[in-house]
Order: C-alpha cells, then structure tokens, then sequence
C-alpha cells in the first residue's frame, strides 16, 4: 500500500510514533525512526520494521532545535533519496489550572508542542514530494476544553490552524495535510501523568468504554498516508473513542 514511499516520524522510539513507525513500515514504506536520546529504542522499532520485510533507519535529532531538524531532514534525502510522508509527532504534557500555570511550564510546552510542529511542517512544505502526505498528532485537548487542559490544548490547536493553512497551500501540489487527534492512549508518557483511577475514569467516560491503544492512532496515520486517503486534506480527524 506504500510501497516505494519514504517516510519520517518524528519522535517515533516509543508511544504512538513507534506504533506508526511500525505501521508505516508493515505497509511498505521506508521509514526513518527519529529519536532524540532513547537510540535503544529506536534501533529495536528499526528491527522490528526488518523483521516484518520493510527498510527503517534510526537517526538522532532534536526536533526542538531549528539546525537539527533541518538535518534531519538533509539525512533523510541522502539516505533514501526523497520524502514522501511526514507524521509530526512530538508533545510534552502539563494538566494544571491555568492560574497555576508557570512562564516556564507554559515556554516549555509551546517550544515544544508548538514551536516544533511548525519547524516540521516549514522543512515539509519544501521536501515533500508532490502527492505526498503530512501528518500532524495533536490531541483532543485542543477541542474538548476540559479545566486543566487550557495550555496543552492551547499549543495543540495551534498545530491544528497551521495544518489547515498548509493544506490549501500545498493541495495544488497533490499532498494532502491532515492532523489527528489522539484521547487518552495507553503509552508510558500517559501512566507517568495520570494515576489509575483517573484512567478508569476516563475510560468510563469514553463512548467506546476503554483507554486507547497506540495501534488505534497509528491505524488511522497509515490511512491519511495512504492513497486511499488522497480526497481528504485540511481536517483535523477525532480519535478519542467518542470522547468530545
């Protein structure tokens, strides 16, 4: 299904990158696995990407960092030639009241959740190649306003906006821009920040009655990758179950 096409996940060693990595990878495409210090890791998602037949590659770069970023990027082409898809997924978490909110917390999460996002869609906009296919994981804090959520969600939408203005101006180019909006999803990063009983919860709540898996978000990533998915651009596709 993506057979021939070159692929970058940013922040792709664990959590819902891997799982799209991977997924990129069983449907064909050459994929790049980007990680910032965990190598580990994402040297076993480029196994894992072996053993099932595809072609992966694990290259450090902090994507925060405008120079290694745009080097990222260069290795990418030298490697394999071209670019074909780009998932931005990056993303730190704080869920406090906005009134306790810290300038630091509040530099940290926009660097990263914000800052980052729109220096990978800058580098894509160029290095794609035409009927490509970008990707960007938000959240549906951006959307559900809960209290606790205002400046995740805040730097989230921001990515979202940027998204929906790269899709009209890359449309004549054939790519399509598209970004997705993960609820709670079972990873590491989610059951460091929120304690048992607030996943139950959750899960309570959520239409579909459970927490989300990686695999459900990295599904629906290797659809809006796809050519099945050629129609569809400039949307911001919920993923959390139901929950809104």
């Amino acid at each position: 299904m993506l057979d021939g096409k070159i692929a970058i996940v940013t922040g792709s060693s664990r959590g819902i990158g891997r799982a799209i990595a991977e997924r990129l990878g069983a449907n064909g495409a050459s994929v790049i696995v980007n990680y910032r210090s965990e190598r580990d890791a994402a040297e076993q998602v480029v196994a894992r990407i072996e053993a099932s037949g595809g072609r992966a590659v694990a290259m450090r770069a902090d994507v925060t960092d405008a120079d290694e970023l745009r080097g990222l990027f260069d290795a990418a082409e030298r490697h394999y030639g071209g670019l074909d898809i780009v998932v931005s997924n990056v993303g730190v978490a704080r869920f406090v009241p906005l009134a306790e909110f810290t300038d630091e917390d509040y530099e940290l999460i926009f660097s990263t959740n914000t800052r980052a996002t729109f220096r990978t869609l800058r580098e894509a906009a160029t290095r794609v190649r035409d009927n490509g296919r970008i990707v960007v994981i938000s959240s549906v804090a951006a959307a559900t306003h809960r209290p606790g959520s205002a400046v995740y969600g805040a730097s989230k939408a921001a990515g979202d906006a940027l998204m929906r203005v790269l899709a009209k101006e890359l449309g004549p180019r054939g790519i399509t821009a598209n970004s997705v909006l993960p609820g709670a999803i079972r990873t590491d990063a989610l059951i460091e920040l929120r304690p048992a009983a607030v996943l139950e919860e959750i899960a309570a709540r959520t239409p579909l009655g459970r927490i989300g898996e990686p695999d459900d978000i990295a599904d629906i990533v290797a659809f809006l990758a796809s050519d099945a998915a050629r129609w569809v651009t400039g949307q911001a596709v919920h993923a959390g179950g139901g929950m809104f």
